[in-house]
C-alpha cells in the first residue's frame, strides 16, 4: 500500500511517502523554495518524494492531509456563541477550512489526475492525532506517555495519550482558546521578533538573562490540578478579534496575538529594529521559565495517569529544546525521550501511517502496518 501524506495551507509545508509501513521520503517545501517555513501548498515536496520513491502518480493508494475541519465541530460551534468572535476571525478560519477541503484540487492539478480518483482516496486526519501518531508509532518504544504541546491544530493545543503496542488512546485535550505555544508566540513578538517560527530567537536569549519578570508573567496562565491549563484570555486578541495569517504561497506571517495588556503589565514593546538590552533579556528568561513550569506541569500530570516512564513528545513547543532537556529533572520520565518535535513532514507521517489503519476514532488510534517504520532518506 503507498500512502502520500501531506501538510498543506499552514507554515512548513510538507510531504511525506509511505510505501507498504515504510517510511520511505519524508521533504519540507523550504528545502526547494529557499524560503524559511514556506506555506501553502507542497507542490516541490510531492514531486520530489514521488521520485525518490519511483512511484507514478496512479500508483497511490490513499492521500492523507493533517487537517480536519470537520473535527470538533460542536466545540467550535459552542465557542462562537459563546464568545461571539468576531467576523474577520470567522471569515479567516472559513477560508482556511475551505481551501483545506478543496486540496483534492489542489492534488489533482498537481499529479494530473482526475478530482474523483483522488477524492475517493482522501482522508482528513485531525492535526493533533498526525501529531501522536508520527511520534508514537516510529517510536521504539512498546508503550510510552505521548504528549503533542504545540500551537492549534483543529481547534486544540494540547494532547496526551498513552501507547500500547499498535493502538493509540487519547487521554485527554486542551482545546481553543489555551495554548502554551500561543503564550510563548506572544511574548515573542511583543519582543520584536515577528517572523513566523521566531520563538526560537527567544529560547537562545534566555540565558543571557535572570527572571526578574517571572511573577508578571505567570499572570499569563493558569494551571489546573488536572494537569490542564488556561490563559488569561485578557493578554490575549486570538479568540476575539481574530488576527490575520497568511499561508499562500510564500513566507507564512501572523498579526500580533497579545493585547495592548500585555504592554501594561511589562512595559513598552520592543521594535523589531531596536537594540536588545538586558531588560529583555530578563523577559526572555522569565517566558522560558513560566513555559517550562506548564510544560512540566502536564507532563508530570500524564505520568500520574499513566504510570509509564518513556515518552514521545511532539508538537511545536518540543522543538524547545532547553525545555527538553529539563524533562527528566523534573519529571518522573526517566525512560528515552522519543520527539519529532513540530517538523511538519512528520504531520504527514502521521497521517500516512492512519491511514495504514483498520479504522480510527477521536479517541482511539490503531496501526496495523508494522509499527516501527524503516527509513530509507
Amino acid at each position: 500500500m503507498i500512502v502520500l501524506g501531506i501538510n498543506a495551507y499552514h507554515g512548513d509545508v510538507a510531504a511525506v511517502l509511505v510505501r507498504d509501513g515504510e517510511l520511505v521520503a519524508a521533504v519540507e517545501e523550504e528545502r526547494f523554495r529557499r524560503v524559511k517555513h514556506w506555506a501553502g501548498f507542497p507542490h516541490e515536496s510531492i514531486r520530489v518524494c514521488l521520485e525518490i520513491g519511483g512511484i507514478q502518480p496512479k500508483d497511490i493508494d490513499h492521500f492523507a492531509i493533517s487537517r480536519n475541519p470537520r473535527a470538533h465541530l460542536w466545540r467550535k460551534a459552542l465557542f462562537t456563541l459563546r464568545n461571539h468572535p468576531s467576523l474577520g476571525l470567522l471569515r479567516d478560519r472559513a477560508q482556511n477550512a475551505a481551501r483545506v477541503r478543496d486540496v483534492a484540487g489542489s492534488l489533482a492539478e498537481a499529479l494530473h489526475l482526475d478530482r474523483q480518483h483522488i477524492q475517493a482516496r482522501l482522508h482528513g486526519v485531525e492535526h493533533h492525532p498526525t501529531h501522536l501518531a508520527s511520534c508514537f508509532f516510529v517510536s521504539p518504544f512498546e508503550e510510552a506517555a505521548v504528549c503533542a504541546i504545540d500551537g492549534f491544530g483543529d481547534f486544540v493545543g494540547t494532547s496526551w495519550a498513552v501507547g500500547r503496542g499498535a493502538q493509540l488512546d487519547v487521554l485527554d485535550r486542551v482545546y481553543f482558546p489555551h495554548s502554551l505555544g500561543l503564550m510563548y508566540t506572544a511574548v515573542t513578538q511583543y519582543l520584536g521578533f515577528l517572523n513566523y517560527g521566531d520563538e526560537y530567537k527567544v529560547m537562545g536569549l534566555a540565558p543571557y538573562g535572570e527572571p526578574h519578570y517571572a511573577d508578571a508573567l505567570r499572570q499569563l496562565v493558569y494551571l489546573k490540578p488536572d494537569g490542564g491549563f488556561e490563559l488569561d484570555l485578557s493578554y490575549f486578541r486570538h479568540h476575539s478579534g481574530g488576527v490575520n495569517m497568511t499561508w499562500d504561497d510564500g513566507a507564512p506571517s501572523m498579526e500580533p496575538v497579545y493585547t495592548h495588556k500585555l504592554e501594561q503589565l511589562l512595559g513598552p514593546v520592543r521594535r523589531p529594529d531596536a537594540p536588545v538590552d538586558p531588560q529583555h533579556e530578563a523577559m526572555a528568561a522569565s517566558l522560558q521559565v513560566v513555559f517550562e513550569e506548564a510544560a512540566t506541569h502536564v507532563l508530570n500530570a500524564l505520568y500520574r495517569r499513566t504510570r509509564l516512564p518513556q515518552l514521545c513528545l511532539a508538537g511545536g513547543c518540543a522543538m524547545n529544546s532547553v525545555m527538553n532537556g529539563k524533562i527528566r529533572e523534573r519529571t518522573p520520565l526517566r525512560g528515552s525521550l522519543y520527539s519529532t518535535g513540530g517538523w511538519r513532514q512528520w504531520h504527514g507521517t502521521g497521517g500516512g501511517i492512519l491511514c495504514l489503519a483498520s479504522n480510527f476514532t477521536s479517541t482511539t488510534l490503531f496501526c496495523d502496518e508494522p509499527r516501527l517504520l524503516g527509513t530509507r532518506v
